[in-house]
């Protein structure tokens, strides 16, 4: 079993790329839930919904997020209802939030809901919730406000200083059904290049899982989201310094600390890499802009291999 910790679309990048080494039911993929939201009455789970569609290919292909093929017109008739527009659902993509918002009122669990959903998309991997406990991550900026991620990202589009982040609730939640044996009995524990703040940083926030990455004797092996000192996607260029943390392919690794064994570095960091040693972390070298599903493939091929190298100097 593959477990991977994944947020957002560097993780259905990275995913697709895994999924065409080894088959989707040997892999688990344990998904970041801080930034779901609730809005006009609907649950809105951005990160899974994210990677369900990839996965799926119905991904919007310029957005890479949401439907393809997509049409707006609910949204345009909410704003005749004088409704703000600033959080737009898609029509096709307003399914997806019916059915999870209509299950969970029936009792339903946000993880069967969303073995529910993949099903229906015809994703073959596991993916679940790293809690089905409601935790949202929240954003203090410098001025003093409390924002939802939601509203710091999309809203505000992520202009903001940002003080702080948490994860709100997650004092009361505890890991979904499934997701600490996925890590404890795991051949090999992936951390997909996503957000290390606001993807990884909240699943690791969730009561339990930081503890079972560290009792693991499977490898741990990341792929940086930074290449060359720049972002690939997103906001973690604003987030890392919130936290302490230097905005490069070091500067994460340092940040996730113990939990790595292994870390994968773009080439363009090449020349960091025995810094990422220094911090008694193995590192690998390779292509990690996954702009096609064959570069995705030999970046998740590069990182099974450090795990295997790695295990194997273990069993000396």
């Amino acid at each position: 079993m593959y477990t991977v910790l994944a947020g957002g679309v560097g993780a259905a990048r990275f995913l697709r790329g895994l999924t065409h080494l080894v088959p989707p039911d040997e892999v688990v993929a344990v998904v970041n839930v801080g930034d779901d939201l609730t809005h006009l009455g609907l649950r809105v789970c951005p990160d899974l919904d994210s990677i369900t569609y990839w996965l799926a290919r119905v991904v919007h292909p310029e957005q890479q997020w949401g439907r393809a093929d997509e049409t707006h017109v609910v949204a345009s008739e909410l704003e005749r209802f004088g409704h703000e527009p600033w959080f737009t659902l898609g029509d096709r993509d307003l399914a997806t939030h019916l059915h999870r918002t209509l299950r969970l009122a029936e009792g339903a669990r946000l993880s069967q809901v969303t073995t529910e959903v993949a099903r229906a998309f015809g994703v073959d991997l596991r993916l679940l919730p790293a809690t089905d406990d409601e935790v949202a991550t929240r954003i203090t900026t410098a001025d003093g406000r409390d924002l939802h991620f939601q509203e710091y990202w999309v809203r505000e589009r992520g202009r903001p200083e940002v003080a702080s982040v948490r994860l709100a609730g997650a004092e009361h939640a505890v890991p979904g059904p499934g997701v600490l044996e996925a890590i404890e009995g795991a051949e090999v524990v992936l951390v997909a290049p996503s957000n290390p703040v606001v993807s990884i940083g909240t699943i690791l926030a969730v009561p339990g899982i930081r503890a079972a990455i560290e009792r693991t004797t499977a490898p741990v092996v990341g792929v940086s989201p930074i290449v060359g000192g720049e972002v690939v996607r997103g906001m973690a260029h604003r987030l890392l310094p919130a936290v302490g943390a230097e905005v490069s392919a070091v500067g994460v690794a340092r940040h996730y600390g113990e939990l790595l064994d292994g870390w994968v570095i773009d080439r363009a960091d090449a020349d960091r890499a025995e810094e990422v040693g220094a911090l008694g972390i193995a590192c690998e070298v390779t292509d990690t802009m996954m702009d096609d599903v064959e570069v995705a493939a030999a970046l998740a091929g590069t990182c099974l291999e450090l795990a295997a190298s790695i295990r194997a100097r273990a069993d000396r």
